[in-house]
């Protein structure tokens, strides 16, 4: 089984052609949790060019997928394997609970990829931090496997988790993997147990960095998860000394063309589907956090 993962944030992708979704068909779908399924999707188009566009994505971007007659939603890429577009969704409203609920051999709308991804390959030799929360996992699953697949080209890298209850956790697998690889440190947070179970710790996951073994003056940092983590650990990392301009934040906002074109998703003077939604702190500092904007 082979992997084929491409991470050139400086790649220049065959421009989105329209607002029209190309066809894909579900071959497969993996029960990850109650409600939470991964599909692994065929692009179905009869154009090559339509492929390629799909499988260089860059990690951290998302696609548009739409079922006909019902909706279209913004998901995070979760990977490309053998051939298969790999999308993790959990059921929360119509769209999602109807993509769920799709049996293999279905066909769906996918427009994309959109967006900014993971700057990974200017973190070349640099302890990498990846700090995560709930789902947002998602949209860094694909950069974490990446980087410890080719650690040689990083330093350490440190994984931060932090979820409600330990069964939140998505991808434990994934995790015992991480964790076994040498240079590799991961952290799990639990923050509304009573009791603390082996490999995890109770509390937040912003607290978990206390214990993360990484250089502050040589590391660059990837956030994703709700925002109210997100500045809390920028507060924390403000604490041990790294410098915010080595903080990329993954953003969520109301995605509804992916084009920048709607305006739903605008934060100051970028539109985040198209600007993000991966953003380097310094450029967003000014509205993070700040209602109203």
């Amino acid at each position: 089984m082979s992997v084929v993962l491409h991470t050139d944030h400086m790649v220049h992708l065959p421009k989105v052609a329209s607002f029209v979704p190309v066809p894909a068909r579900l071959i497969k779908k993996d029960q990850e949790s109650d409600g939470l399924y991964t599909l692994h999707l065929e692009i179905c188009s009869q154009q090559p060019e339509h492929i390629q566009q799909f499988a260089r994505f860059q990690f951290g971007q998302f696609n548009m997928l739409s079922i006909m007659g019902i909706g279209e939603i913004p998901i995070s890429i979760m990977g490309w394997q053998d051939g298969l577009l790999m999308h993790t969704i959990r059921s929360v409203g119509r769209v999602s609970e109807a993509l769920n609920n799709l049996q293999p051999g279905s066909q769906i709308g996918l427009r994309g990829p959109f967006g900014q991804g993971w700057p990974l390959t200017d973190f070349t030799g640099r302890d990498l931090i990846f700090i995560t929360a709930g789902l947002g996992c998602a949209p860094v699953v694909a950069a974490i496997n990446y980087a410890v697949a080719h650690k040689q080209q990083y330093r350490r890298i440190v994984i931060l988790q932090g979820v409600k209850h330990h069964q939140d956790l998505l991808w434990q697998s994934k995790y015992d993997e991480w964790r076994d690889k040498g240079d590799c440190q991961v952290l799990l947070a639990a923050s509304e147990e009573n009791k603390r179970k082996y490999h995890w710790r109770l509390g937040l996951v912003t607290e978990l960095l206390e214990l993360a073994e990484f250089d502050p003056s040589h590391c660059s940092v990837m956030m994703c998860g709700p925002e109210i983590m997100m500045l809390a650990a920028l507060k924390q990392l403000n604490k041990q000394q790294v410098d915010e301009s080595e903080v990329y934040l993954s953003l969520e906002r109301n995605f509804q063309c992916g084009l920048g074109s709607c305006g739903h998703c605008q934060l100051g003077p970028y539109f985040v589907c198209k600007d993000g939604p991966v953003f380097h702190y310094p450029q967003i500092k000014p509205w993070f956090g700040h209602t109203g904007f």
